[in-house]
């Protein structure tokens, strides 16, 4: 069984290459949760997420001629250029296998980073099939993303540093994909101080721990969809299992919008870049997924920031659509002059800012003699919309909200 011994071990051996990252005590947070929110800014780790600890653990403990051979893996992104790093600081060939719609950004890291990239498959399972048949062709040596205990007893550092950093913690917030980040936290932390809290959140769109606890089995998925591709994982690990049973007190999981949000207020308001999968923590906190004392001192990891530009474009509207800060409606219109200006008109009346609009006769949906228009608009929140989309109403216009 994995122990804070290993994970103390473990930090030995990555001191050189992993970062001991900061807690940030966010007062916005705070006021939002009515908590103490401590985050822990593991987007500022080399590589940009935590990985990099696990893999170096592993990488380190092979054997000469293991190291030889090299090492495969199969990833959807972090996991890759933690291996990619941690291999080149160790003078290992590393071939990682990702899924052909991994971020292009992960990709392309993977590979400044020393690794050959392979792309394969759909998702993380189709990757790791195909890096085992690789392992098996050229007798490398295969790097788990999170069902190994050397892997685990690297990401468990993480722990060790928030206990070191801030005694007075009470609750640690943590994303779970496979569970290897989860079960070496929980590790450390229990062995420490066993009634700190350790909360684990997944995607609503990829729940294989939770699905997992609620059978008391791991099973696996038959697929997931969600934004958060750094956790979108359809099994967790048959290792990390029993560690999140026994060390995790809780499993919550939270959508695909709540996520939006958390990495809009995070960008906002912490002034820190947080990928999807790296924002669950903050989505359950907001989102109350699981309760919260006045003045509790909580820790949601932020894991990593390496997320795609067009993902967050995406991400960012999506964010702002839930505060009521973007709003994009389609109606139809009588196609002659002035009907365009009479629609604008009322959103420069209710003060909202166009950002575009798109004018369409040809849609076989509407008659000839009309034209359906779709306006992108900057509104103030909930009520400014509400407002606006009455005002139209009034005026006869039947509106249909896209976003």
């Amino acid at each position: 069984m994995l122990s804070e011994d290993d994970v103390l071990a473990a930090r030995d051996r990555v001191a050189d290459v992993a970062r001991h990252t900061p807690l940030d005590h966010s007062y916005s947070f705070s006021a939002m949760t009515d908590a103490a929110v401590h985050l822990k800014l593991e987007n500022t780790q080399r590589t940009g997420a935590f990985k990099i600890r696990g893999a170096a653990n592993r990488i380190r403990t092979l054997t000469d001629a293991e190291q030889a051979a090299g090492v495969v893996t199969a990833s959807a992104g972090n996991h890759a250029q933690g291996v990619a790093l941690a291999a080149s600081r160790s003078g290992v060939d590393a071939t990682v296998v990702m899924p052909e719609y991994a971020p292009y950004t992960k990709v392309t890291a993977t590979r400044s980073y020393g690794a050959t990239v392979v792309l394969h498959g759909e998702d993380y399972n189709d990757a790791q099939a195909r890096a085992h048949e690789i392992e098996r062709e050229s007798d490398r040596v295969y790097v788990h993303a999170f069902d190994d205990e050397d892997v685990m007893a690297g990401q468990g550092t993480i722990g060790l540093e928030i206990l070191d950093d801030l005694p007075s913690v009470e609750t640690i917030v943590v994303a779970i994909g496979g569970g290897g980040l989860i079960a070496g936290i929980a590790t450390a932390v229990k062995a420490r101080k066993p009634d700190v809290r350790v909360v684990g959140v997944q995607a609503e769109g990829a729940p294989s721990a939770a699905r997992a606890l609620e059978q008391g089995s791991v099973c696996e998925l038959d697929g997931v969809d969600t934004i958060a591709d750094g956790i979108a994982t359809r099994s967790v690990g048959e290792r990390t299992f029993p560690y999140i049973q026994d060390r995790v007190d809780e499993v919550v999981t939270v959508s695909d919008d709540e996520i939006a949000l958390a990495v809009t207020l995070l960008l906002e308001r912490a002034k820190t870049l947080v990928e999807p999968a790296g924002a669950v923590p903050v989505a359950a906190l907001l989102e109350e997924r699981f309760d919260v004392d006045p003045d509790e001192v909580v820790v949601p990891l932020l894991s990593g920031g390496n997320i795609d530009m067009n993902l967050l474009t995406t991400v960012i509207l999506r964010g702002l659509a839930d505060q009521g800060r973007y709003l994009k409606i389609r109606m139809t219109l009588p196609d002659r002059p002035g009907s365009l200006r009479q629609v604008t008109d009322v959103i420069a009346d209710e003060r909202a800012n166009i950002y575009a609009i798109e004018h369409d006769r040809t849609s076989g949906d509407i008659a000839m003699n009309d034209t359906e228009i779709e306006v992108d608009m900057q509104t103030r929140g909930e009520e400014h919309v509400e407002g606006l989309l009455s005002r139209l109403r009034e005026k006869g216009y039947d509106v249909e909200v896209l976003v």
